[in-house]
């Protein structure tokens, strides 16, 4: 038997059954690749300053569309008839990142010495209550700050407006603070929370019915320093 021979093409069948350009349907064409012209990106925009960017942004649902239009919108904060500095934080170390925020704003902030109302999430439930009708929802991150009744941000605007002086000129519109909220409270000690009068910090009553929960306290049998914040004498009085 002979041998089986494989067959050999000549130049002019070989060009014939294999084209110059070959190409095939599961890859692209090599040469096509290679003429490709460059994908030109888009030149990345100018950032926008802090106050363009506090005029045209929106951010969360608001209370009554107060916050619809973005940062330093008005808004009707409860509570917060002073018309100064309010500061929506937490003091629990759960979050790591949360907490080292919620403490920068808040050093950032008593460095001005100024009226400050601080309300820590932490120790009254009812804070968080009210950040969700502020913003109409429940994911609403910390902190927060209020200035003037206006919505100013979080972390990274108050230390914006702080490098460029635009916090101090806001925290300079405001009307002169009597010094309520800048100095350490004789009666709770700057802690802002007294336990209740009513229950003695147990958030319990009793009554002809038994025990029942105290409504002027939190669960944990505190309440704002009626010294600090006069408002809530009348909560917490008999």
């Amino acid at each position: 038997m002979r041998p089986h021979r494989r067959h050999q093409y000549g130049p002019a069948e070989d060009s014939s059954r294999y084209p110059k350009h070959y190409s095939c349907t599961s890859f692209k064409d090599i040469q096509d690749l290679l003429n490709e012209d460059p994908i030109s990106l888009p030149d990345s925009p100018r950032r926008p300053s802090l106050l363009h960017r506090a005029r045209s942004s929106s951010v969360y649902s608001p209370r009554a569309a107060a916050v619809s239009s973005g940062i330093f919108s008005a808004v009707d904060i409860p509570n917060a008839g002073h018309g100064g500095v309010v500061l929506y934080f937490t003091s629990l170390r759960i979050v790591r990142k949360t907490f080292e925020e919620c403490r920068t704003v808040r050093s950032i902030l008593r460095g001005y010495r100024i009226q400050i109302d601080e309300r820590d999430l932490s120790m009254d439930s009812k804070f968080q209550d009210e950040l969700q009708e502020i913003f109409g929802t429940k994911k609403v991150s910390l902190p927060k700050v209020f200035i003037g009744g206006r919505y100013i941000g979080g972390t990274e605007e108050i230390k914006q407006m702080q490098e460029s002086d635009e916090l101090m000129k806001m925290i300079g519109e405001l009307e002169p603070s009597d010094g309520t909220y800048a100095g350490i409270c004789g009666e709770c000690g700057g802690q802002r929370f007294v336990l209740c009068e009513l229950c003695n910090g147990s958030h319990k009553i009793f009554s002809k019915y038994g025990f029942k929960s105290c409504t002027a306290c939190s669960v944990y049998g505190l309440v704002r320093c009626p010294a600090c914040f006069p408002a809530y004498r009348r909560r917490t009085s008999p």
